[in-house]
């Protein structure tokens, strides 16, 4: 089967793609559609993630649990919705805190693929979603392959700094190899968290590490 992805990752993730979980997932979205089911991101967009951060280039991995299940907000990318959309509130609080650790002043602008373009893997553990109806494709796989993503960045790269976010992303810490990258962890930006994400400061701390790593520090200012 071919899969639309970047080249880097197309070569590295092969294995996967002919796994029969991966079979399996293709074909349930394929069944979902023909049965007239609206699927978020739009199908050229799945893989956006992959498209703007080529596995050579990864700094930084940002990880979410699935896309929004909205009209027009699912782009392919953890936390970001295209310009013209509202922000949603976990990533207002992402702002909030960027504002206060870096003392800068963000545009509002929710659209992250500057982000992206500079190394930071906006990876959602869950690739696609069924409108209306949030984690509602958990089951179908994705988990297994974004696993197999999160193992390829350890085994592959140097120095990449991990922002897990709430205890869906901190499960994910075990398939990390911590003596080569760094990984930082803080309650989720949700607003169910109650403000607990603020003073995570994991904006100034990632930029230090990339400078010790003597990598480019990200411009985290939209």
């Amino acid at each position: 089967m071919d899969v639309r992805i970047e080249p880097s990752w197309k070569e590295a993730l092969a294995g996967e793609f002919d796994k029969p979980y991966f079979r399996s997932l293709v074909a349930s979205l394929h069944e979902e559609k023909a049965r007239g089911a609206v699927i978020y991101p739009p199908g050229g967009q799945i893989f956006r993630a992959f498209e703007l951060t080529p596995l050579p280039e990864v700094k930084v991995v940002i990880l979410g649990q699935d896309p929004y299940h909205g009209p027009g907000q699912a782009m392919g990318l953890s936390f970001s919705v295209p310009d013209g959309m509202p922000a949603p509130p976990s990533l207002r609080n992402i702002f909030k805190e960027i504002e206060d650790d870096l003392g800068v002043q963000m545009s509002g602008r929710p659209n992250l693929e500057d982000w992206a373009r500079q190394g930071v893997l906006l990876l959602n553990a869950v690739l696609t979603v069924r409108s209306g109806q949030p984690t509602s494709h958990s089951g179908l796989g994705w988990q297994e392959f974004t696993d197999a993503v999160i193992r390829t960045i350890s085994d592959r790269c140097e120095g990449v700094v991990f922002l897990l976010w709430g205890s869906f992303a901190r499960s994910k810490r075990e398939l990390i190899d911590c003596s080569r990258h760094s990984v930082l962890e803080a309650a989720h930006p949700s607003p169910l968290a109650r403000g607990a994400f603020f003073g995570c400061r994991h904006f100034s701390k990632t930029n230090e590490i990339l400078v010790r790593e003597h990598k480019t520090p990200i411009t985290w200012k939209l």
